[in-house]
């Protein structure tokens, strides 16, 4: 499960844009980012090949990781370099005991840094800022690629825009932009030979097409379902990225590229991963099918039906008995039955954003539809 993070409540002229909160972690982050660029280039460069270190340790889950103070600094705007005591350089975060103190990597650097934010020497507690910024910095503009710029739009009773609108530079031919191909690798005449191929419209309509395994018509675009579950398991790692970047420094949703990079990943992902709940609801209705007519269900069904939990940013079951077990003919009716009871049931539960609760709804009703009989009362079976 992916972090809950700090987002900024609204953009441009709302309300919410312009709240004390909002408007503090902006005044943060610029007065952060004028101090860092003010700093000499080669405390500039020391402390972003300190921070690229912590992020890779955070990244890898290490268990501990070591970095230096620089030697001097300029604590503050139009101040002259100060010292660092020696003795104070070195630091190290977390120990072979951090797994059972039950504290991560990310927990104990937030600790330690706030330690030495608070010293009562100007210098250590500016350069523990600085690195503060440059680990949250590095993480977000360095460790992760840029996308296209997308706009996503809601489907109706949705609340999560996810799906990609199409723009005039979309709708261009991808051989003309790097980012729009993938390079295929072959061997002719015993050279080494690049060939840019470009990505199916489909995907080159989201922030990252080498991430997209679905089309809009819930299609697979790779070449099997593993491969796709790589391609979910990739987004959320991006994710995770920017919301661990946040969580060492909060003031960083104000950062232009972050929200960027976040509005992009993120829709993609929610599209992304209800196409694949989708597709596998699909493969389960077929398997129930082929199964019924084998007569290979009589002795009750029981199913995990997944979805993906815009919450959680997983796929996630729900689970639920359509024939108990036992030696019962099975017959269609019972899962068109057993989908609109799960329907009651979801639609109340709210326990699950209204955005799932919808998306699973919507799953149950496509379970029910596809055993639904003409005979039977269509009445009954609605989407909730």
């Amino acid at each position: 499960m992916i972090d809950q993070i700090i987002t900024l409540p609204g953009i441009g002229n709302s309300p919410a844009a312009t709240s004390p909160a909002v408007s503090q972690l902006r005044q943060e982050y610029t007065e952060v980012q004028t101090h860092f660029q003010a700093q000499p280039p080669n405390v500039q460069r020391f402390l972003e090949a300190q921070a690229e270190g912590i992020a890779d340790a955070i990244l890898q889950n290490l268990s501990q990781v070591r970095f230096n103070l620089p030697n001097q600094l300029d604590a503050s705007l139009n101040d002259n370099p100060q010292a660092i005591p020696p003795e104070m350089r070195p630091q190290m975060v977390g120990t072979s005991m951090r797994r059972l103190a039950h504290k991560d990597l990310r927990t104990a650097l937030r600790q330690t840094l706030l330690e030495l934010e608070q010293s009562n020497l100007p210098a250590v507690s500016a350069s523990a800022a600085l690195l503060r910024y440059a680990t949250a910095t590095a993480m977000v503009h360095k460790l992760l690629p840029s996308g296209h710029t997308v706009i996503y739009m809601a489907a109706e009773d949705d609340t999560i825009p996810s799906i990609p609108v199409q723009t005039a530079s979309a709708s261009k031919s991808a051989i003309h932009f790097v980012s729009d191909t993938m390079v295929e690798t072959g061997l002719a005449e015993d050279e080494r030979s690049e060939l840019q191929v470009p990505y199916v419209e489909a995907a080159r309509r989201f922030y990252l097409p080498q991430w997209v395994a679905f089309d809009d018509q819930y299609q697979l675009l790779v070449g099997s379902l593993n491969e796709a579950k790589a391609h979910i398991a990739s987004l959320q790692r991006y994710l995770f990225v920017l919301h661990a970047a946040v969580g060492l420094a909060p003031y960083m949703v104000a950062d232009e590229d972050y929200q960027q990079k976040r509005y992009g990943v993120l829709g993609q992902l929610v599209n992304q991963g209800r196409a694949l709940a989708r597709y596998q609801v699909r493969k389960i209705i077929h398997t129930i099918q082929r199964r019924a007519a084998a007569q290979d269900l009589n002795r009750g069904l029981h199913l995990n039906l997944p979805y993906f939990d815009d919450q959680k940013l997983s796929i996630e079951s729900y689970e639920f008995d359509v024939v108990p077990a036992g030696r019962v003919m099975f017959i269609p009716a019972f899962v068109v039955r057993a989908a609109h009871e799960q329907q009651v049931k979801v639609a109340q539960d709210t326990r699950l954003s209204p955005s799932t609760r919808w998306h699973l709804l919507t799953l149950l009703y496509l379970l029910g539809v596809a055993f639904y009989s003409s005979n039977g009362d269509s009445s009954q079976h609605n989407k909730g």
